[in-house]
């Protein structure tokens, strides 16, 4: 039988471009759909750091690490979200 619940893991790296306060709305605006469709939640910013390559002509991304719990169903939502949302430059979310 299939599981209900399974605990993911999410990282973004958003665009250093637009600035901090950019970023600090975009996190906001993510932890609160996490919370709100997820529990056991749990949000590391790791802060700026500097990307491997060159993405988009950046060399620097802010990086956010999420872990949580939830029904499959949300995880494609949040994806597909965060692929339509303009200063997410990368995004990788995993079954944990």
């Amino acid at each position: 039988m299939a599981k209900i619940n399974e605990t993911y893991e999410a990282v973004v790296v958003f665009s250093s471009k637009a600035g901090e306060e950019k970023v600090a709305e975009l996190t906001a605006r993510f932890d609160e759909m996490i919370k709100a469709n997820a529990e056991d939640v749990s949000m590391n910013d790791w802060g700026k750091r500097k990307l491997a390559y060159a993405i988009n002509y950046e060399t620097e991304g802010n990086y956010v690490l999420w872990t949580f719990t939830s029904a499959p169903a949300f995880p494609a939502e949040f994806e597909r979200v965060l692929g339509i949302t303009d200063g997410v430059l990368r995004f990788l979310v995993t079954v944990k």
